[in-house]
């Protein structure tokens, strides 16, 4: 009798890779922590019992992902890092160029957490805050005079701010990927239009209302007022097919 098993391939495992694994698990149960460091690459030879090149080859990976990072001839060993939204940020960007995705769906979906982020942070917000939120928004005021990359400084740390204030790490982390892929995409594009200063005035008009709706915690105007903003602010960017669309997601709440 002939059995019908469902027999698969059988997959070689390269050496570097269960290095690679066995450091990505003791990061992720924080048997190592930021700052912590690797031990150098002798001592990782003879932990893991393979060549020289097997560990650097792990260690390049380790670094690409962004969770060590190696500087040449430091006796100390490979520091492990802070989690970063770089990665997601190159990754998000890499599929936009490529037109995996469309740029629609990317600032579609900046709107979408742009406006949960507002909505979040009128809820959750403390004190402290709330006043960097209004440090950041006079911040913008002083640098409208100094261009839009001084004035993108201020932009930006008002909008860390929000994110903060939303109490969502989640929120935070996919923000600050989508928010710089956008700017790898389009910032120079932006900056470059002649109506660079008009484009000021208008953000630093529109955050000044976010940051009321969400000082009186009127979550549903601090989210619309997100969402219409983004909206406003790449729509030139975009398809006016596209734009017209995106127009929905900015009147719906999210529930």
């Amino acid at each position: 009798m002939t059995h019908k098993a469902a027999f698969t391939a059988v997959k070689t495992v390269k050496a570097y890779e269960r290095v690679v694994e066995q450091i990505e698990t003791a990061i992720s149960k924080r048997e190592l922590r930021p700052g912590d460091r690797l031990p150098s690459e002798r001592e990782l030879m003879l932990t893991f019992e393979v060549s020289r090149s097997t560990i650097r080859e792990a260690l390049r990976v380790l670094e690409s992902t962004g969770l060590v990072r190696s500087r040449p001839g430091d006796p100390r060993g490979p520091e492990v890092l802070q989690a970063s939204p770089a990665i997601l940020t190159k990754t998000v960007s890499r599929l936009v160029r490529l037109e995996t995705i469309a740029l629609s769906e990317l600032v579609e979906f900046r709107i979408m957490l742009e406006g949960t982020a507002c909505t979040l942070a009128a809820q959750h917000r403390t004190e402290l805050q709330l006043q960097a939120m209004r440090s950041a928004v006079d911040a913008m005021q002083t640098e409208v005079a100094h261009g839009p990359i001084a004035f993108s400084r201020a932009d930006v740390a008002f909008h860390v701010s929000v994110w903060a204030a939303s109490q969502n790490q989640l929120l935070q982390i996919c923000g600050e990927a989508t928010r710089g892929a956008l700017i790898d995409m389009v910032t120079d594009e932006l900056d470059r239009a002649p109506d660079s200063r008009a484009r000021m005035e208008l953000s630093l008009a529109h955050d000044r209302e976010i940051l009321a709706a969400i000082s009186a915690g009127d979550g549903a105007t601090a989210g619309r007022l997100a969402r219409s903003f983004v909206i406003e602010y790449y729509g030139g960017i975009i398809s006016p097919q596209s734009r017209a669309a995106l127009g929905n997601v900015a009147d719906e709440a999210p529930a």
